[in-house]
């Protein structure tokens, strides 16, 4: 399935996601996998100051023998030049539908994000039906819950509440 994408902005976020597309794009990950990495955290989370031993803790994960190829396959399948697991074909039809979200949700955006311009939920309010709540976190990128962990745990407590 061929996707659109956004505003050339938007799209110079996902940099990485067409360089992906590309055998070289492959290579680049598989012999710099921590690099790589290291430079997407700071990329899209300009303000995140985070230290060598809390990427470290991440950075395990991607000397699993698996790694690449899954990272690869994920983003040449939002792209639509790879096949999904037909497995799930049902599912991602369900879920391409945009079924409205009946529990209680609290909505999160980084201010920051490079990915999600912040605003006050109301472009995709309609997706909820329960008690609904937004919250744009000032300074913040895109990885919310390492760059701003109390207010992720606040707004989880919050919604429990609802």
């Amino acid at each position: 399935m061929r996707r659109a994408r956004s505003v050339p902005k938007a799209e110079l976020a996902w940099w990485y996601q067409y360089y992906f597309a590309t055998e070289r794009g492959r290579l680049g990950l598989e012999q710099n996998r921590h690099d790589f990495t290291k430079l997407i955290w700071k990329n899209v989370s300009p303000t995140w100051e985070f230290d060598d031993a809390t990427f470290d803790r991440t950075a395990a994960a991607f000397d699993n023998p698996d790694y690449v190829s899954i990272v690869i396959h994920n983003y040449r399948w939002r792209l639509g030049l790879a096949d999904g697991d037909p497995r799930y074909d049902r599912l991602e039809k369900r879920l391409a539908a945009g079924p409205v979200i009946a529990v209680p949700t609290i909505t999160l955006d980084g201010e920051l994000d490079p990915f999600t311009p912040a605003g006050d939920g109301a472009a995709y309010r309609s997706k909820f039906s329960g008690e609904y709540a937004h919250r744009t976190l000032k300074g913040i990128g895109h990885n919310v819950p390492q760059e701003a962990p109390e207010a992720f745990a606040d707004a989880v407590v919050e919604v429990d509440g609802f």
